[in-house]
This record gives structure tokens, C-alpha cells and sequence, in this order.
């Protein structure tokens, strides 16, 4: 994964991994947020998504989540660092579109 914290942009799957995992929620789970949230446009495999999962495990971004002991179907949360992530990233993507809007709107002057 070519996901960055200092400056650089994150993967589409990985923030909608992390909004995903704002509320305790388990792989298929996952899959039917993003599914929805997007309205179809982005739909992730089970090989992208636990691709995605190991690697947020990895950095701290996300951890297991114990409170169903019973439970076949493992769970996940967003956490402190990984929020702190998601945030950044919002507010990147904020600045990208104020900027666009900015050029896009000022672009009809002068014709």
C-alpha cells in the first residue's frame, strides 16, 4: 500500500476502510459500507479488502475488536491514530476541492 501520513494522499479504499471502521464492523461488513456510501462506485474483493485490513493492522490505524467473544466473524475498529489519519486526510481532501472550485469558478473571467 502507497498510503502516506505526512502529506501524502491515501487510497480511496483506505479511507473508506477507516470511515468504515468508525462503529466496530467485520470484513463483509466493511464491503456493504463502502458499497453504499459510494453508491456503487467503488466495490472492494475480499482479497483487496483483507489486503487493506493487514496493512492498517499493521500501522496502528485499526485494531481488533473483542466485544462479541462468540462471535465467528471478526471485528475491527478505527483507532486514536488512525482517526487522527482519516482527519488529515479530510481535510486534504477539503483544501484539494476548495482549490479546484477556486480555479474552476474563476476560470470564466477574462473570456
Amino acid at each position: 500500500m502507497r498510503d502516506h501520513v505526512r502529506g501524502g494522499a491515501l487510497t480511496e479504499t483506505t479511507f473508506f476502510v477507516l470511515l468504515a471502521l468508525y462503529r466496530p464492523n467485520h470484513g463483509y461488513g466493511i464491503m456493504q459500507f463502502i458499497e453504499q456510501e459510494t453508491h456503487g462506485r467503488l466495490s472492494l474483493g475480499a482479497g483487496t479488502l483483507y489486503g487493506a485490513i493487514n496493512a492498517l493492522l499493521k500501522k496502528g490505524w485499526i485494531a481488533p475488536y473483542d466485544e462479541e467473544q462468540d462471535s465467528r466473524k471478526k471485528l475491527y475498529l478505527i483507532t486514536g491514530e488512525g482517526r487522527k489519519v482519516a482527519e488529515k486526510e479530510l481535510k486534504r481532501l477539503n483544501s484539494l476541492c476548495e482549490t479546484a472550485r477556486r480555479i474552476i469558478e474563476g476560470s470564466g473571467e477574462g473570456e
